[in-house]
């Protein structure tokens, strides 16, 4: 079978700026990835007009995935308005007419996202490609790749789990701030991307397809939806997200929206006092019309 290229009106690159050839062995690799959750699967990544390690993985996953009426979130650690998401969203517009994007998490299908999953639940009808430095966990602990392959293949996780012994030996505590690997469907023990803490849980039972792109690397791997996700941890040693609670023992509010259920971003002033604000922008606005709702009702 032929891939025909497929360019419109005036534009000089092919839809999605991929080649067909290109676009149906990303999407041979994420329906691998898919069947088998959390094995990483190798292919032909792409040269992308931006270095590599700023989002290229995910990138050829999302422009492969692409359709002509998709609606397309780009963000960037929460934000959708940092340099990279703005660079990312305005490439995706350039090389695919006719799509539209949004900052709205409700309104998308097609999310890409750096750092964070939405604190806004995902559908069935949505899938976020993550973008990923390093897939894998084991990168730490073995620096064979070939021997990786054989622990992973074996389920062979006892150094890892060492060393998350070792940080609590010496720091009473996991000191893993993100990255923190979680063993999916009870077999693979996946790198979540640089997500923090807080996100981690969002992989259980997800009910959006969530997709994992490492452009460098060549490795796409994914979460299925409604699979198990279980973050590495020890049964008196339990797994534990980023605690955003002040002194008082009261979880810290943003102070543009006042919501206290998010991951929050914490802001120093030039004077040492500290500030706090929703790092998902679209939930702060989201909260913050919510706000202003309820007090023009009460008015």
């Amino acid at each position: 079978m032929n891939a025909t290229a497929r360019t419109t009106g005036g534009n000089a690159y092919n839809f999605g700026f991929l080649d067909e050839y290109a676009k149906k062995e990303v999407r041979r690799a994420i329906l691998k990835a898919i069947a088998i959750p959390g094995y990483q699967v190798p292919y032909a990544s792409r040269e992308m007009p931006m270095g590599r390690g700023f989002g290229t993985g995910g990138l050829q996953l999302t422009l492969s995935l692409i359709g002509p009426d998709e609606v397309v979130k780009v963000i960037d650690q929460g934000s959708d308005d940092s340099v990279n998401a703005v660079n990312l969203r305005q490439f995706i517009e350039m090389t695919c007419p006719g799509i539209s994007t949004t900052s709205k998490t409700v309104e998308s299908t097609l999310i890409q996202s750096r750092h964070r999953i939405p604190e806004q639940p995902l559908t069935g009808q949505q899938i976020i490609v993550l973008q990923v430095p390093y897939p894998d966990p084991l990168v730490v602990v073995e620096p064979s790749e070939d021997k990786r392959k054989i622990m992973h293949g074996e389920a062979d996780y006892s150094r890892l789990l060492v060393k998350l012994y070792e940080d609590i030996v010496k720091f009473d505590e996991i000191t893993i701030s993100h990255r923190y690997p979680t063993r999916i469907n009870g077999h693979y023990v996946i790198d979540p991307s640089p997500i923090p803490r807080w996100d981690v849980p969002k992989l259980h039972h997800s009910a959006a397809l969530i997709l994992f792109g490492a452009g460098r690397e060549k490795k796409i791997y994914a979460v299925p939806p409604y699979t198990r996700a279980e973050p590495l941890a020890f049964s008196d040693v339990p797994f534990r997200v980023e605690d955003f609670r002040d002194p008082a023992g009261r979880h810290r509010a943003c102070g543009r929206c006042g919501c206290t259920t998010s991951f929050l971003d914490e802001f120093v002033s030039d004077s040492g006092s500290k500030s706090y604000q929703c790092s998902d922008s679209d939930w702060c606005d989201e909260q913050l019309q919510q706000l202003v709702v309820c007090e023009e009702k009460t008015a």
